[in-house]
Formats: C-alpha cells, structure tokens, sequence
C-alpha cells in the first residue's frame, strides 16, 4: 500500500484512540504497511500539520503515538478544563516516583532508607493511581514487594521510555548550573544593597 493511502488510517486511528498506540499495533492493524511506512506516514501527517499550523500533532510517548496539542496553546486548555483539575502529586509522592523511575524496580524498605520516612501511604497512592505496580518479589527474607513504574507514568509525564529521564550526571550539571546562578543573583543584590546604603 502506498505511504499516501496509508497516511489517513494511521491519522483516523490514532484519533480515535484515547491511549497512545503502539508501532506493532498499528502493523497489526494495517497489515499491508510496514512499520517504515507508518513512521513515514506519521512524519508526513505532523509536516502537513506544521505547514497548515495546526494546533496540534502526533507525539510519540509511553511506547506508542498519540495526538497531543502545542504547548502554546495550554492557557486556553487550561481555561477549558478549569474546574476539572486532575489532583496533583504530593512531594512526597513525587521525591517516591523519582526514585521508583530511577533505581525500579526496587522494595518499599529501599525507598525508605533513601527517604529517611515511611512510605506505605504514598505508595498506597500512586498504587491507585496506577502510576506504580508490583513487578514481583525480591528473592529475599519476607519476599517484599518489587515496584516500578507503569504506561500511565510515561503518560503522566509525556515521556516515551524511562531512558528519556535525564541521568544523574545531567541533573547534577542542571543543579550546579542553577545554584551558579543564585549565587550570581545574591552578588547582584548584596551589590545592590551596598550602593544603597551608601
């Protein structure tokens, strides 16, 4: 089948889905496409769309393709969803995943010695959520629980993979750059302050 035929199924599925939708899934379902293709036609469709400036495009994440809109349109979705605001992670329910995204799958006495806190109703939380989930049991003592993360959180965080997170050596450099430039910012007002007071 040519890429031109091929281009309004992929769009007309990936409409219809309310997930992302994966590359294997979209073969199975367009069987005389190949997965070349269907990339070809995704990129062709999200061309068109940045040539007409649509509003919106195909992103892949969470292991498949999904129509997302531009982000330069959030403060007008934003108004369209007020008052359906999704509840938001805690700190603490945030400071758990990271570390569940980062050293996963990984047991709850693990998370809590990194933590310094117990973390039985967090991850009680992000359980339901389904941000989280058992992947098994530690072959140890007591057998606990192994947790990792799940489609949900890569959709949650419009990432496509865990690899997509930043590594550790990136997020010290992000740090270091940032507290560089605080210390900047606090020369500038002690500066500033001095000439004052002059």
């Amino acid at each position: 089948m040519e890429t031109q035929n091929i281009k309004p199924i992929v769009e007309a599925i990936l409409f219809s889905s309310d997930a992302p939708v994966p590359l294997e899934k979209l073969r199975s379902i367009i069987e005389t496409a190949g997965t070349r293709q269907i990339q070809e036609s995704i990129k062709l469709l999200n061309g068109e769309y940045g040539a007409e400036g649509r509003s919106f495009h195909i992103i892949e994440v969470a292991g498949g393709f999904q129509f997302a809109t531009h982000p330069r349109y959030a403060s007008w979705i934003k108004k369209l969803f007020r008052g359906r605001r999704l509840p938001r992670l805690s700190q603490a329910a945030l400071e758990s995943l990271a570390i569940i995204a980062f050293k996963g799958p990984i047991i709850r006495a693990e998370i809590e010695a990194i933590r310094g806190v117990n973390v039985e109703g967090v991850l009680k939380t992000l359980l339901e959520r389904n941000l989280i989930t058992v992947m098994g049991r530690q072959h140890a003592p007591g057998r606990p629980l192994l947790y990792g993360t799940t489609q949900d959180f890569l959709i949650y965080f419009g990432i496509n993979s865990l690899s997509d997170l930043p590594q550790p050596k990136e997020l010290e450099e992000i740090m270091s750059q940032e507290q560089d430039l605080f210390d900047r910012e606090e020369v500038l007002v002690s500066t500033e302050e001095k000439h004052a007071s002059q």
